[in-house]
């Protein structure tokens, strides 16, 4: 008998604990450190891919400066919009931006590129049609496009900043809402100016505000 208690006792150990081992796990992470040099290397390769993308479409002939002054105004909500430029079918500062939507969510760890073009294609299709009901020169898909578009662009910033922090809390739902406000109040602006739609901006903005809200809770859920 006291052989078999000698062998209980060394069969198991009474200094070891399951917190030793989670300490240990929690010391040497070698996956989260990988994950971190992965982002800092997509970001990259990305921004690399703007570069390039920068002289093939200027080899294309297609006017930046156009797409710098629409940018600009989206920025800016409190910029008159130049109508003459804004009515312009221009995609490739839209395509950009919805590429950078859905390369700042595949960062953040969420797949959505399908969503991305999925909620702009049914988005720009229910503005066009609702814009054609309230405007009497009508407007084309192509402007509507454009210009929801272009009008992206605080929303990929709010999505690069899920990159680096959670927006899962209070400070994230009130920059989703504020942001959505800064892009649907920048659509309202462009739309009213374009199609020449006076006292009618908060009546545009209302459907912008819901459609840049679905890429707001994909950016923060």
């Amino acid at each position: 008998m006291s052989n078999l208690g000698q062998f209980d006792s060394d069969f198991y150990p009474s200094n070891y604990t399951i917190d030793n081992q989670e300490h240990a796990c929690n010391d040497f992470n070698p996956c989260g450190n990988l994950y971190g040099s992965g982002k800092i290397l997509f970001m990259i390769i990305f921004l690399y891919l703007c570069y390039l993308f920068f002289f093939f479409f200027a080899e294309l002939g297609i006017n930046f400066d156009h797409i710098w002054q629409k940018a600009l105004t989206v920025l800016n909500p409190m910029k008159p919009a130049d109508g003459s430029i804004m009515n312009e079918t221009d995609l490739t500062g839209p395509v950009l931006f919805c590429a950078a939507l859905g390369a700042t969510l595949l960062l953040a760890g969420k797949v959505q590129f399908g969503y991305v073009y999925g909620v702009s294609a049914v988005g720009c299709l229910g503005i066009h049609a609702l814009l054609n009901l309230m405007s009497s020169a009508g407007v084309s898909r192509g402007c509507v496009a454009s210009v929801l578009g272009y009008c992206l662009l605080p929303m990929v910033i709010l999505s690069g900043c899920a990159v680096f922090f959670s927006l899962q809390g209070t400070f994230g739902t009130v920059s989703a809402l504020v942001i959505t406000g800064w892009c649907s109040f920048s659509a309202s602006k462009i739309f009213m100016s374009a199609l020449a739609m006076e006292g009618q901006q908060l009546l545009i903005a209302y459907p912008c505000a819901l459609l840049y809200g679905l890429f707001a809770l994909l950016t923060v859920f």
